[in-house]
């Protein structure tokens, strides 16, 4: 990257009566830096450039990402960033034949003191003539968008289907019940008796499935102030008396985080099932004495997340070291009724997710075996 080249001035015209170069706009740094500072706050990279490739902008995100101050990267040719110039060249060549409105492509950034960076390229044109904008999109960062707006759509839909699959139950549940206590009033045969007292036993076991999927619609959202920081202490005093040997809670936690509006007790179930759910999961290494879950707590800066961005927010990370998600529900982990353990309801992290986004938060998990890392998104004030 120190190789980029500042592109050579242009050749003074000798007569009046030489043809016009292609007009392009001076790059005026102090102008530029207040035409263009809402950039900054992009968490995409983005440049704006002449329809040579001169850098007139670069933002923020984009500095980061090349390991270079604005200064030393404004007036370069940008196709020099790329490890294939001559798409980037090709693409502003159409730009100045106005061939397109906005045209995309892949590429490979390349980077000062890293590897190079794979980026989704978008070129498209500005009102100004001349002058070009060209966004980069890591292709980590567009995958992991549109699985955020995947979790999000399938959130919504599961809870619809929670809701009106819970109440069809519902009803012929109670005249099953009712229908099994008149019949038990009616026997005299013990064996028989044992019959409807099997039902009754069922027809109560399905009743609280349904009470506790309906639960999270039905509770209403009591907002106060929340300390993350007790939100964890509470929960893992819950874990350490069920777990009390072969387990241990490490706690890692940015003390600097700062208070925010929330329900404090849907908070606590939410990290309660997930914290729970990875103690379970750890039997065998509690057997063997080396199990462990980290409560880690952080500070995002210029998050985006739920299809929206974020000045601050809170990141807490539920670890363990346990033998990871099955491959075969990675997907659906979210989902209701789907669970990897044996005798598991498949609720406890639907009910979690459901209460994070009441909070307009987010659920993500990224796990191998020997490390699984539930990372609950929260914005903050």
């Amino acid at each position: 990257m120190s190789g980029l080249k500042k592109p050579a001035p242009p050749t003074p015209s000798l007569s009046a009566d030489s043809p016009a170069a292609p007009a392009r706009p001076v790059a005026r740094p102090a102008a530029n830096a207040l035409r263009f500072h809402s950039l900054d706050l992009l968490a995409t990279l983005v440049a704006v450039v002449a329809s040579d490739g001169a850098i007139l902008y670069a933002n923020a995100a984009l500095e980061d990402a090349l390991g270079m101050s604005r200064r030393s990267i404004t007036g370069a040719l940008l196709q020099d960033c790329f490890t294939e110039p001559t798409l980037l060249q090709s693409a502003l060549s159409g730009a100045r034949g106005n061939e397109f409105a906005a045209l995309r492509y892949d590429a490979w950034l390349r980077r000062a003191t890293h590897e190079p960076l794979p980026v989704h390229v978008v070129v498209a044109q500005t009102e100004t003539p001349g002058e070009v904008i060209v966004e980069l999109l890591p292709l980590e960062q567009q995958t992991r968008q549109e699985r955020e707006e995947r979790l999000i759509d399938q959130a919504q839909a599961n809870k619809e289907l929670i809701r009106n699959l819970a109440h069809e139950i519902k009803n012929p549940l109670g005249g099953i019940r009712g229908a099994a206590q008149l019949l038990q009033m009616e026997l005299e045969s013990k064996e028989l008796i044992e019959y409807t007292q099997v039902i009754i036993h069922e027809a109560d076991r399905l009743q609280s499935l349904v009470d506790r999927l309906l639960a999270p619609h039905r509770r209403p959202h009591v907002v106060g102030d929340v300390n993350i920081h007790e939100v964890c202490e509470r929960v893992r005093s819950l874990i350490v008396a069920e777990f009390p040997k072969g387990l241990r809670v490490v706690r890692d936690y940015d003390t600097s985080i700062p208070e925010f509006r929330g329900d404090r007790e849907q908070l606590i179930q939410a990290v309660l099932n997930i914290a729970h759910n990875a103690a379970q999961a750890l039997g065998e290494r509690i057997a063997e004495g080396d199990a462990q879950i980290t409560f880690r707590t952080r500070v995002g800066r210029q998050v985006t997340f739920g299809k929206q961005r974020y000045r601050l927010a809170l990141e807490l990370h539920v670890i363990d070291n346990g033998p990871g998600v099955p491959d075969s529900i990675k997907d659906r982990i979210f989902f209701p009724l789907v669970s990897g353990r044996d005798g598991g309801s498949g609720l406890g992290l639907t009910l979690a997710q459901t209460f994070v986004q009441q909070h307009h938060g987010l659920i993500e998990c990224e796990s191998v075996p020997g490390h699984t890392d539930f990372k609950l998104l929260i914005p903050l004030p």
